[in-house]
This record gives structure tokens, C-alpha cells and sequence, in this order.
């Protein structure tokens, strides 16, 4: 398995763990990437290089995604048929670690294995917070349980390189929408308990809090943003259709073609990012019939609220809130799961290892 570090002006730790991994495992090819440094890091590099590391170099900044993905097509194109175990640069995932998530994917060639910390003891404050919401959206997201979204200290196996080059982002939001694109298409993932290293309070890090929590949250937020939506449309048109024919059951069949429309072009074309041209008549099917079961599951639960006295506005909103969550969900896992799935199905497991659901 190659062990792929991304560097972006890293300092004197960068040796020291490409010194540690190779003196522990000497036939182990460490592989850097210079993501656009300079050259006063030079030095830095040329000694990691004196250790036997394979040096790969950005003439720019692109980006912690960017530099995965050529450390990617690098193992995939000079190495074929080896796994990566991907590790930061900066201290924080220690040499014994960084081997055992690499034992742990060789033992378990089918899983992306992350290694966990625990976010015990001094902790900085923004870290334990960040991952604390980004662990929370995750699992109210996609019904998955990670316990570490945000580990950079992550192993593949070899058949999973073409799917990692596929998915989205450039920077740090790369490895989040690689965590909900496997949630999305039942990838198993494995987590391994690693220690919680912070250096000088994580002042190396690179991490903008606002820049980048804002493209880490995208996913997440392009799905709440459809959601609201198709809300605001139906909610209109119920309304309209209701002053116009004061039919309640017209009124929700109307609001809902309408609403539901707009919500499946959004999602499919913006939010899961299908490509226009892609057929979309299994997906619409599938949509459709969702679309139905909850039409028939809010008017049942409008007229019932109506029918108690409660104002039509209100009950719209609560019956829409409760419908959102089993909406969301059957979307996830059968309306859109597996449509843009490239790695076989039998090189997959759903077993226990698999990301723990619900």
C-alpha cells in the first residue's frame, strides 16, 4: 500500500514521519505532493526525498483535493493494483497510525478505512466544535454514523482510484463529498481509533474556517436549499389553487405535480449533479412513485388536521417538516442511491463494517 501525503509548505515534521514510515516498513513508497509550496520549502521537500519519498509538484496552490486526486492518478497509473493510505502532513496522524489504517485496509481490501480520533483531553476548541456539526449534518444527511468526517488519515483500496477521481471538490471539502458519495451509494467504510495529535493548538493547519466550512457544507446545504424550495412552491400553489377552485384535493395534487417537479430537476441536476444528458427515466419513476406515496400520506394528514380545526397554513408546514425527513431518505437510498456508482458491485460488501446507518 503507498502511503500519499499532500504538503502544502510543510515544516520539518514532514521528514520526520517519511523517516519513521520508511525505517518501520522499508519497502513502503511514500509519495508527496507539493501543492504549489515554493521554493523556500524546497529544502524541506529535498530531505523527505533523501528519505525515499517520491516527490510530485503543484507549480500553484490547487488545493487539498487537487493534490489527492494527482497522487491518485499517480498510484493508479506507476503503481496499478496498490492501495493508498492518504495522511496529513503536519504531525497530527503518527507513523504507528498511519500502518495500522494501512494493515486495516489490506485486511479489508473492499472498505475505505478511516482512522477515528476521539476528540478527548486539549482538544482546540474550533476542531471539537467543527467536528461536532459536520458529524451531526452528516449523520442527519445521510442517516450515516461517522464518528471523525474530518480525518484526513484515510485508506483505499486500489479498484476504488477511478471512483475517487470522479468525485467533486478541489479543496477541503474534497474528502467530505467522498464520505457522502460512498454514504450515498452503500460503499463500506471501516473506521480504525487513531490518537488526537494537536501541535502548537493545529496552528499549522491550513483550514480557513469560514472559506472552507462553507464548501465543506455545500452538499448538505444544496439539498436543504432544494427542499426549501419545493416547499415555498408548494405551499404557493396550494394556496393559489385553493382561493381559485376551493378544492383541498385538487389544491395538494396541483401544489405537488408543481412542487415536485421543480424538486426533482434541482436535485438531480444541482444537488446529486447528474449530467443532463444521462438518462433520468429509472430515476423519474422512482421519484414519481415517492412523489404519490407522500401526496397520499399529506392530504391524508391535511385532512385529518383540517378537519380537527387546525389552520391550513400550519398544517401544511407540520405535515411538510415530517414528510421532508422520510422524503430525504428514500431519496438517498433508492431514488438516486447507485446512479453514479463505477466501482463493482462485487468488489462491495454491506455487511456490519459498512457505515453504521440510522
Amino acid at each position: 500500500m503507498i502511503v500519499l501525503i499532500p504538503a502544502y509548505e510543510p515544516d520539518e515534521r514532514l521528514v520526520h514521519l517519511v523517516r519513521a514510515v520508511r525505517r518501520e516498513r522499508p519497502t513502503t513508497d511514500v509519495v508527496l505532493v507539493d501543492d504549489g509550496s515554493g521554493p523556500a520549502y524546497a529544502p524541506v521537500f529535498a530531505a523527505a526525498v533523501a528519505e525515499g519519498a517520491t516527490l510530485l509538484t503543484h507549480p500553484v496552490n490547487q488545493g487539498k483535493g487537487r493534490a489527492l486526486k494527482t497522487g491518485f492518478t499517480y498510484v493508479a497509473t506507476q503503481h496499478p493494483g496498490q492501495g493508498v493510505v492518504c495522511a496529513d502532513c503536519d504531525g497530527q496522524h503518527t507513523r504507528a497510525d498511519i500502518l495500522a489504517v494501512a494493515d486495516h485496509a489490506l485486511a479489508e481490501d473492499t472498505a475505505v478505512v478511516l482512522g477515528a480520533r476521539q476528540f478527548t483531553g486539549s482538544v482546540p476548541l474550533r476542531s471539537r466544535f467543527g467536528n461536532a456539526c459536520t458529524r451531526w449534518a452528516f449523520r442527519a444527511g445521510t442517516g450515516c454514523s461517522v464518528r471523525d468526517t474530518q480525518t484526513g488519515l484515510r485508506a483505499y483500496p486500489a479498484h476504488m482510484l477511478p471512483w475517487l477521481l470522479g468525485v467533486r471538490g478541489e479543496r477541503f471539502e474534497y474528502e467530505l463529498v467522498v464520505l457522502l458519495r460512498a454514504a450515498a451509494e452503500g460503499l463500506p467504510v471501516e473506521e480504525v481509533t487513531i490518537a488526537t495529535v494537536y501541535l502548537d493548538g493545529n496552528a499549522s493547519s491550513h483550514f480557513r474556517p469560514l472559506v472552507d466550512s462553507s464548501r465543506i457544507y455545500a452538499p448538505l446545504v444544496r439539498f436543504a436549499a432544494s427542499s426549501l424550495l419545493a416547499f415555498a412552491v408548494d405551499a404557493l400553489v396550494l394556496l393559489a389553487l385553493m382561493a381559485l377552485s376551493g378544492s383541498l384535493l385538487a389544491s395538494v395534487i396541483g401544489a405537488r405535480v408543481a412542487s415536485s417537479s421543480v424538486n426533482f430537476a434541482v436535485n438531480r441536476l444541482w444537488v446529486f449533479r447528474r449530467r443532463a444528458r444521462q438518462p433520468a427515466g429509472r430515476e423519474a419513476i422512482r421519484y414519481w412513485v415517492l412523489a404519490v406515496a407522500l401526496l397520499l400520506a399529506g392530504y391524508g394528514a391535511l385532512w385529518a388536521l383540517t378537519g380537527m380545526g387546525v389552520p391550513l397554513l400550519v398544517a401544511k408546514v407540520g405535515t411538510d417538516l415530517a414528510l421532508f425527513v422520510v422524503g430525504y431518505q428514500v431519496q438517498r437510498t433508492a431514488v438516486f442511491a447507485g446512479t453514479t456508482r463505477s466501482v463493482p458491485a462485487a468488489q462491495r460488501s454491506h455487511s456490519e463494517r459498512s457505515v453504521n446507518a440510522g
